[in-house]
């Protein structure tokens, strides 16, 4: 089984290039189906849940030209059937976005419910409320989430908590609406204000994304386009902390510095430099962290997918910190792998009381998710000695060519496969 061989020590140095944004382009994928014209998509991120989400796509009729590693041509008009089955639903919960862009496109579409990853509960009730409230029937039948209309109106929509998967699929069912929508309370986040920026390209009419209030007015159909996905900030915010963690010197290229305020912000607070530039943003840690206060909320508030990687950092920081997570229940799994290598976390209900040590000591570690994993690299780059971290298939779900980056800015990792290529990275890195 493929694993990540590291041996920790080294602090990360030089620049590092940031991908598009992989929950940007799964709400854009799904969108780009809601034409029968043919869209092209770049900047998109290689990783697992992008493939996944595009074999999900293929097996209803679209077809899928990937021109390069990055640029996808997609076209939409040979779609024969509404249903998403289970295989890539269990793979990928964003493979639900397919079933707004499907009904809004054809009045009906039909997938598997969502299992997830392993953080915690994602209802779909608020999905389902926006489907309703724009006239579809919408019932649960095998398994399957089944959503019908004969027609979809716009409709005055409050979410009851802030949900970015409901207001992307909302948005999708409705801009092909009759009439005016009205979501409230919507998320903020950038990747729904990408999605939203997309769907205008190919004509819709959506006013209000990033706001707390987006006003759709339905239009009769959508055309062709060239869309260019944003910065992944989470992917971003995860090599900021790497250069805090390993107390480095880390220029994050290609981002856009006001979506990573917030991871900037705590940063500063434990002691870090931060310079920005249009672009670009370097992360210089250069004596012991600071511990902080933490508290993840939606968008612009601290995001609840950079919360692992800023406990990882704390755990290594001078004095008590508590980190308090407000999203998503089970979001500490990784706690217990983090304590093999000496840290010093208590955990009660939703917050995390972090003492400060000195440093890590190396281990065999799994990742739990995807964010948890990613954290749990950033932890054995800084402990003594080879660590090694399995169920990688998380990591890669998020991340693309997550080691090949770490490794062009000094650190000591690679994948391996068996107990023979762990020692041959052993004796290669002494």
């Amino acid at each position: 089984m493929e694993q990540y061989a590291i041996k920790g020590g080294n602090p990360l140095v030089g620049e590092v290039e940031i991908g598009g944004a992989k929950n940007a382009a799964l709400g854009v994928l799904a969108a780009a189906i809601m034409t029968d014209d043919t869209v092209i998509v770049d900047n998109l991120p290689d990783v697992r849940d992008i493939n996944v989400l595009m074999n999900a796509m293929e097996s209803i009729g679209v077809v899928i030209n990937r021109t390069d590693r990055h640029t996808v041509k997609i076209n939409g008009s040979m779609i024969h059937g509404f249903v998403i089955e289970d295989e890539f639903i269990k793979k990928i919960r964003a493979s639900y976005y397919l079933l707004g862009a499907l009904l809004g496109k054809y009045k009906h579409g039909e997938v598997a419910l969502p299992g997830g990853c392993n953080i915690g509960s994602r209802k779909i009730d608020l999905h389902i409320k926006g489907f309703k409230a724009l006239g579809a029937e919408v019932k649960i039948e095998h398994g399957l989430i089944i959503a019908k209309a004969e027609k979809l109106k716009g409709a005055h929509i409050y979410l009851d908590t802030v949900s970015v998967g409901a207001t992307i699929n909302i948005m999708l069912a409705a801009v092909l609406a009759e009439g005016k929508t009205v979501i409230e309370n919507a998320a903020k986040e950038p990747h729904v204000v990408d999605v939203a920026n997309f769907l205008n390209s190919m004509g819709a009419n959506i006013k209000g994304a990033g706001t707390d209030v987006v006003r759709i007015t339905g239009v009769p159909r959508l055309h062709a386009t060239e869309y260019s996905i944003i910065p992944d900030q989470i992917e971003a915010g995860t090599f900021m902390l790497a250069a805090a963690i390993t107390k480095g010197d880390v220029t994050v290229k290609n981002v856009i510095p006001k979506h990573l305020e917030s991871t900037s912000a705590k940063l500063i607070e434990m002691g870090c430099q931060i310079e920005e530039s249009d672009d670009a943003v370097r992360v210089v840690a250069s004596r012991r962290l600071e511990s902080t206060q933490v508290k993840t909320l939606p968008y612009p508030g601290f995001p609840t997918d950079m919360q692992p990687q800023i406990s990882v950092a704390l755990a290594l920081a001078q004095g008590t910190s508590i980190v308090t997570e407000s999203i998503f229940d089970n979001r500490f799994k990784y706690v217990d792998e983090l304590a093999k290598m000496g840290s010093d976390i208590k955990v009660e209900g939703n917050t995390a009381i972090i003492a400060g040590v000195k440093h890590f000591t190396s281990a065999n570690l799994t990742a739990p998710d995807l964010r948890a994993g990613a954290a749990l690299v950033l932890a054995c780059l800084t402990a003594e000695g080879f660590s090694t971290v399995e169920d990688i298939k998380y990591i890669e779900r998020g991340y693309e060519d997550f080691h090949i980056k770490l490794q062009g800015l000094g650190a000591q990792i690679d994948k391996v496969e068996s107990d023979k290529d762990l020692q041959k990275f052993k004796f290669k890195v002494g």
